[in-house]
């Protein structure tokens, strides 16, 4: 069984404090969720395993605007801004291996992309890394695609990262809607590579679709490829309450800036 969530706008720690919250959900219902979700601050998001301290420049960060927050999952560094971003909570069972989730799950990226008119492809170069287990440095996600992420016109378009833990899986990932992703190289204390140009949809489409839009799309990719009579809901109070308990671990210091 699937179900299908639309978030409103949030912070960075109340966005991954909710993904891990669902994973818990997951795992007393055995069923797959699939969420679509924006941030109501430019926000910096890390890799779980990514150096970051002694690395980013806070007081630049912080005049700047951007919130950071450190992702349950790997990757690396992520502007959300002018994306969107969707997750996947399912049990692992279901799943495969990392390699087989992430074709299931590009499946429904892909279709709903499509849907929108743009004509997204999968990276299937086998000497490429294996997607989510890309080195946890400095250099953004949006760097260069690995094997198994999605692209357009060889430029990355979704950038995605996948964790598991006590058989369940999230994976979550953006959605470029225009290319930002540049200004990460500026936050660095030292100065960051040059990034090349990411795929939006507003590069492929020559207009910027809705949240709502991309939203219909993706969830009307899993009532076609996965489950016709997933439905939409609405957290209730015991998921609530457990994204807010969840929510102080993300704003801890010591775990955003833990290495």
């Amino acid at each position: 069984m699937w179900y299908l969530l639309h978030s409103p706008p949030s912070t960075g720690a109340s966005n991954m404090a909710m993904d891990e919250a669902l994973m818990l959900f997951a795992a007393e219902s055995n069923a797959w969720i699939c969420r679509v979700y924006t941030w109501n601050a430019p926000t910096l998001s890390l890799g779980r395993n990514q150096r970051a301290s002694g690395a980013y420049d806070l007081p630049r960060i912080v005049d700047q605007g951007i919130d950071v927050v450190r992702r349950p999952t790997g990757g690396r560094a992520i502007l959300h801004d002018r994306e969107v971003t969707y997750s996947v909570v399912g049990p692992v069972r279901d799943a495969g291996d990392l390699r087989e989730s992430y074709a299931r799950i590009n499946r429904l990226l892909v279709a709903a992309l499509r849907t929108l008119g743009v004509a997204a492809t999968v990276v299937e170069d086998p000497g490429s890394r294996d997607p989510g287990l890309e080195q946890p440095g400095v250099l953004p996600c949006f760097h260069h695609p690995s094997v198994g992420e999605i692209t357009f016109k060889g430029r990355k378009l979704v950038g995605s990262a996948q964790w598991r833990s006590d058989d369940v899986l999230l994976q979550h990932g953006s959605i470029l809607v225009d290319d930002d992703q540049m200004r990460l190289s500026s936050l660095l204390i030292e100065p960051g590579p040059e990034i090349p140009g990411a795929a939006t949809l507003r590069g492929a489409l020559g207009a910027v679709p809705s949240e709502s839009q991309v939203a219909i799309a993706l969830f009307d990719a899993v009532r076609s490829i996965e489950d016709r009579d997933a439905r939409l809901i609405e957290p209730d109070t015991r998921l609530v309450a457990r994204a807010n308990a969840l929510r102080d671990h993300y704003l801890d210091e010591s775990w955003t800036w833990r290495r």
